[in-house]
């Protein structure tokens, strides 16, 4: 047996917790051969469990599990070849008749299959997976997705708290969102530092995106034998069952947890961070409902990486909307030097800073938290030895810069834009340090257990620890604060050194500056349809070769990619001759003959990017099969506006092979003649002469402005979104009772509250419960699905009369007659309508009074 050193705080980080030579206790483990054949591992309870007699180690698989059990698993892994995802059988029968899930990989030379009794879900967790990925796939916000999946995923797994753990630049973890039991304490806004989750664990999140601890008293059954005939320790990087770093267990008692589970969200291969959950009580997943997490966690982080490209391209966007204010600004300005000094609040709003100053001809000017005055000049000075003429910046001004004078407990963090060669104009913005404005959300008088580990393992303890570690450090500047400043000292280098010139042609150097930073927007998007590229890639129909099936879809991307930079140079969409010019310049070679004609359309965005797409497929299927085949083809396209305002195009092909009508539909046949109508709302006809290919489009006039029009558009829209902000009721400070027995539904309840501002509810799903939640809380008001499986909540609303506690019934039948007439409650049809049930909540409280 290998030497095993004893694990404690001054080498946890070093611990192998990838071979911890044992497994939990709720499934067992056997490792065979490289074949599949032989056992040569297996773990202390595989007989208990399986109900095998004698020896286990040299015997057959077969003999174990029964022949026809053995098939089917070697024939589960053939198809797997990534260790990350085994294969999966649910509810699978061996020879003896019991039934098991079984998961089921190879690594290194070993095929590791683990077994967990099977499954008795009655509630179809993939379902609801997928019922919950349908909650969050229209999110377009970054915080709503974050705090939406914390409460949905607490509805459905069921642990007493739901964290979202999202990790900083320096490898610091922070929770921004939670959902828990409503007598747990808060967690939210807490800090915790990088070495509480040790390297290697981080290392496994990525491997295993889906961890389990069922038990933190930590049981562990032992792997027989623990190493193999070369010595080596069983590998079980990728299996469920790994048991636990005792140092982790340890932490995790200490915080008073029983049990918890992980889904680990990755962004571009990296842990950006951690679904979290916690029971205080043990708690087993059951394999249907870790496949369900693992769905829903995948999902989570495409969306999440999408809407974190969205958001820089908004911030971007702010950015460039800023700098052109200020340019058409500085044209009509005759005292730059003065603008600049009144527009630093305006600078401010471009960066997250604590303050921004400007150091111009050897005069300052500050706003918000800055250096003394009298340590600015030190600051450009030594700025200037190391930056070099670029822009620089620092997190931590007392280790990058040691002799610089300035507090540490005023200003910690620094970025700096030159304004000119000569090192002694800058743009300042500053951080402060970042202990400073972290937030303790939990009870600071709660005491935790301190175990044989030390109570460095308690939270409160690591928490302070941390602040130790980050003293005198701010949030570090990104890649993204960068690229802003490059834009800002772009524009501010020209206004200071150019004025004159700017005056005389600021039109259009300002279309310079805006098409230099469009073309950072430009990439941002690009990375997105990057991800949409990996994901539709494995999408491959059955009669098509993935070869050929890839090479259209990326072709069909790359048209998504032009259209979308026509859109960004263009502001909002793009001339449709420009898109039909570009489709089809690389066929307008040789003999062939391709006549354009029309008047100058502008479509917008929506509009562009699917006639890009559209085009696309119609110029390739040309080009292989049709008029643009051979010389000698011609194709003509031409384009009106009707009476009515609409677009109509006409493609028509002639001179190329002989035309037949197509046997088999494929998706570009489908994206031709659906695109537009499904889309646009338009029509789409393509017909097969024997001649050639002719077409038809027509995109609605709605689709169709001119230049002089987007500016309306974008005030209409600006407007829309401010009218729709201010319908909100304000109910904010009062306890809801929601008794509902449909888990889903109740989370769609209280989702829909949370979009009115009303966070306080508690959810009780039966009669008996609702009475404990009554003897715990004082509530304002409550909403009683009157149908609560084989009973009513009828004793409920007789209790809320006693209690004095308005209320309102919710039902599903169109039927009211179950309610007895003695009851003057308004009565809300399900499925809910937030205006009818906030209304009925409403009138209910106006009856009593309680907000006067």
């Amino acid at each position: 047996m290998p030497h095993r050193d004893a694990v404690d705080l001054s080498n946890c980080d070093r611990e192998p917790i990838h071979i911890p030579g044992s497994i939990q206790p709720h499934g067992c483990l056997i490792a065979c051969d490289a074949a599949g054949a032989e056992i040569v591992q297996h773990s202390a309870n595989v007989a208990d469990m399986l109900s095998i007699t004698g020896n286990i180690n040299g015997r057959r698989l077969e003999e174990i599990v029964g022949g026809e059990a053995a098939h089917t698993l070697r024939n589960a892994l053939a198809t797997s070849d990534n260790p990350a995802r085994p294969a999966l059988r649910h509810g699978l029968r061996f020879a003896s008749g019991a039934a098991f899930d079984v998961a089921i990989h190879r690594f290194e030379s070993k095929v590791i299959l683990e077994f967990e009794p099977a499954s008795t879900d009655s509630d179809q967790p993939l379902e609801v997976a997928r019922m919950l990925i349908s909650r969050i796939r229209n999110v377009a916000s970054l915080d709503r997705l974050i705090e939406s999946s914390a409460r949905l995923i607490y509805a459905m797994l069921g642990y007493d708290r739901v964290m979202i753990y999202r990790f900083e630049e320096d490898g610091a973890g922070k929770v921004v969102s939670e959902y828990k039991r409503r007598d747990l304490e808060s967690f939210k806004g807490q800090y915790f530092p990088a070495g509480d989750i040790p390297k290697q664990a981080r290392a496994l999140y990525v491997k295993n995106t889906v961890r389990v601890i069922s038990d933190a008293s930590n049981p562990r059954i032992a792997i027989v034998p623990e190493t193999d005939e070369t010595g080596e320790a069983l590998d079980l990087s990728f299996a469920h069952l790994r048991s636990v770093s005792p140092v982790h267990c340890e932490y995790l008692r200490n915080m008073g947890v029983a049990a918890s589970m992980s889904i680990s969200v990755v962004v571009d291969d990296e842990l950006w961070g951690l679904i979290a959950c916690h029971h205080y009580s043990p708690k087993v997943l059951s394999m249907p409902q870790r496949v369900a997490a693992e769905t829903f966690g995948e999902f989570f982080s495409l969306h999440l990486s999408a809407l974190k490209q969205r958001q820089l391209m908004e911030t971007a966007g702010q950015a460039r909307r800023s700098l052109d204010r200020f340019l058409q600004a500085a044209s009509h300005h005759a005292d730059i030097t003065g603008l600049l000094r009144s527009s630093l609040g305006e600078f401010s709003q471009m960066l997250t800073c604590d303050g921004v100053g400007l150091l111009l001809d050897g005069v300052w000017t500050g706003d918000g938290a800055v250096p003394p005055q009298d340590l600015i000049a030190e600051l450009a000075e030594l700025v200037g030895g190391v930056a070099g003429g670029r822009i620089w910046s620092s997190f931590q001004l007392s280790v990058d810069l040691p002799e610089l004078r300035i507090s540490p407990d005023t200003i910690c963090g620094v970025l700096a834009i030159p304004l000119s060669q000569r090192p002694r104009d800058y743009l300042f913005f500053f951080r402060r340090e970042m202990v400073q404005t972290l937030e303790w959300a939990g009870n600071p008088e709660k005491s935790y257990a301190t175990g044989p580990l030390g109570d460095r393992l308690t939270p409160r303890k690591s928490f302070a620890i941390w602040k130790e570690m980050v003293h005198q450090q701010a949030q570090p500047w990104t890649d993204a604060d960068r690229e802003i400043a490059d834009a800002i000292r772009a524009v501010l280098v020209e206004v200071v050194l150019h004025h004159n010139e700017l005056l005389a042609d600021e039109r259009g150097k300002a279309d310079v500056r805006q098409r230099m930073l469009n073309e950072e927007l430009n990439h941002r998007v690009k990375n997105i349809l990057a991800v949409i590229k990996a994901l539709v890639g494995h999408s491959v129909d059955a009669e098509v070769s993935l070869k050929d099936y890839v090479g259209s879809l990326k072709g069909r991307i790359q048209a998504l990619a032009f259209a979308h930079d026509q859109v960004v140079r263009g502001g909002d969409g793009g001339v449709l001759s420009d898109l039909l010019e570009a489709e089809l310049k690389p066929y307008r070679e040789g003999t062939r003959s391709v006549t354009l004609k029309g008047p100058r359309i502008w479509l917008d965005s929506r509009a562009f990017s699917v006639m890009a797409l559209v085009l696309h497929e119609m110029s390739t299927n040309a080009a292989k099969y049709g008029s643009l085949s051979v010389n000698g083809g011609r194709l003509d396209v031409e384009w009106r506006r009707l009476p009515n305002y609409d677009c109509e195009l006409v493609w028509t092909e002639n001179g190329g092979p002989p035309v037949k009508l197509p046997s088999r539909a494929g998706f570009g046949s489908v994206l031709i003649t659906r695109s537009v109508p499904y889309e646009l709302e338009g029509e789409a006809k393509i017909e097969y002469p024997p001649e050639g290919v002719t077409a038809r489009f027509l995109v609605p006039s709605k689709h169709i402005h001119g230049d002089e029009e987007l500016a309306e558009v974008e005030a209409e829209e600006s407007d829309s979104a401010v009218g729709h902000d201010m319908a909100m009721p304000r109910l904010q400070d009062l306890e809801f009772l929601l008794v509902e027995d449909q888990m889903l539904i109740a989370a769609d309840v209280e989702v829909m509250l949370a979009e009115h501002g009303i966070d306080k509810v508690t959810t009780t799903p039966s009669v008996a419960d609702a009475f404990r939640k009554l003897k715990e809380f004082r509530f304002d008001v409550a909403i009683l699905d009157v149908n609560l499986g084989s009973g009513t909540s009828l004793p409920i609303a007789e209790e809320l009369i006693r209690r004095d506690i308005p209320f309102v019934f919710a039902t599903g039948y169109s039927d009211k007659s179950i309610i007895p007439a003695s009851f003057s409650a308004p009565v809300v049809l399900k499925p809910y309508e937030a205006t009818a049930l906030i209304g009925a909540v409403t009138k209910v409280l106006g009856e009593r009074n309680p907000l006067s």
